[in-house]
């Protein structure tokens, strides 16, 4: 991967992750700083510009490595929590959280994945029941792999830990990763998916779902529990073509061999809105649900017809155990 400039905070710049990474990527520049919030985020930024061809900025991170997932968002554990060694993707959805969260589209890299890990024993010492760990909140789990080796280093851990669940949340076909290792009950691939037309539209530099899915048989042939996350489904089209793309999905992957599945609707907090709609003021899907944002339209009854729509198409290849609408 080709990056014209890396900053790199003083503090980390001899850590055996900094290294590695330093390795992988070709850069023109790199610019030493004594803490990321210097080049991260700062005002005066625009993502879109910066989407372009984002720097990448190695840091560490010294707090906060476990937040507490929302109370409905589970796939079927009593303790949860999600996190992210990295902030911002290579990919570009329109629906995206991220290009209202922050001014900046860099890639920021904590390379301390060890600290992480030691946050996981410490939420789940001494707790009988499990504790699953959601990764890729914040950025694409897979995507950016091949540089950041996060996954190959933090995955093996889990061996070990008997009552953690670690979700790796992805787009991404990367599954090297996945693919040189044995099975683990308590890791979870687990891929987001969305109809062809709207990967088209919506969702800017994917893979598309053809490749998405291929990818799930292939884990699912090396014995891999697959998560299936329709979440969120961008609803562009009609019934029939949500029928058929259920009906895609779950005849061509191994129904057997999936943990679970997810449904959620397109939402996003009223102020991310309301930015991402003045920096792209001609996109339609933008404007208007941030026009029913404000009227506080994001359950109407034509949504809530469509979502148990798809519950019910949902149901019929899986369990009801195994669904989970967050």
């Amino acid at each position: 991967m080709k990056i014209k400039t890396v900053y790199l905070e003083e503090q980390v710049k001899d850590h055996s992750n900094t290294q590695k990474i330093l390795k992988k990527i070709k850069y023109e520049n790199i610019i030493l700083c004594e803490h990321y919030s210097e080049v991260f985020n700062t005002t005066k930024q625009n993502f879109r510009i910066q989407k372009k061809n984002p720097a990448i900025i190695l840091a560490k991170k010294t707090n906060n490595f476990m937040f507490k997932t929302p109370k409905d968002f589970t796939i079927g554990y009593k303790n949860n929590f999600y996190f992210s060694h990295l902030i911002n993707c290579p990919y570009d959805c329109k629906y995206c959280y991220l290009q209202g969260m922050f001014n900046s589209a860099n890639f920021l890299l904590f390379v301390n994945y060890e600290d992480f890990l030691i946050s996981i024993k410490e939420k789940i010492n001494n707790k009988k029941e499990t504790t699953c760990f959601f990764s890729g909140y914040d950025c694409d789990s897979l995507a950016l792999e091949n540089i950041t080796c996060f996954l190959d280093s933090f995955i093996p851990h889990f061996k070990e830990l008997k009552n953690a669940v670690l979700e790796i949340r992805s787009k991404s076909i990367n599954i090297n990763v996945l693919k040189k290792r044995r099975s683990l009950r308590n890791v979870i691939p687990a891929f987001s998916l969305n109809p062809e037309f709207v990967i088209k539209n919506f969702e800017d530099k994917t893979p598309s779902l053809e490749k998405r899915l291929i990818a799930i048989k292939n884990l699912q042939k090396q014995d891999w529990n697959i998560g299936l996350r329709f979440d969120p489904l961008i609803w562009a089209g009609a019934k029939k073509d949500y029928k058929a793309f259920f009906n895609n999905v779950f005849n061509f992957i191994d129904v057997s061999k999936v943990h679970s599945v997810t449904l959620g609707s397109f939402r996003m907090p009223k102020k991310y809105l309301k930015k991402i709609s003045k920096l792209k003021p001609n996109d339609y899907f933008l404007q208007r649900n941030y026009i029913r944002s404000l009227f506080n339209l994001e359950k109407n009854e034509e949504l809530m017809d469509q979502e148990e729509f798809c519950i019910r198409e949902i149901t019929k290849f899986i369990s009801k155990e195994k669904f989970f609408n967050n």
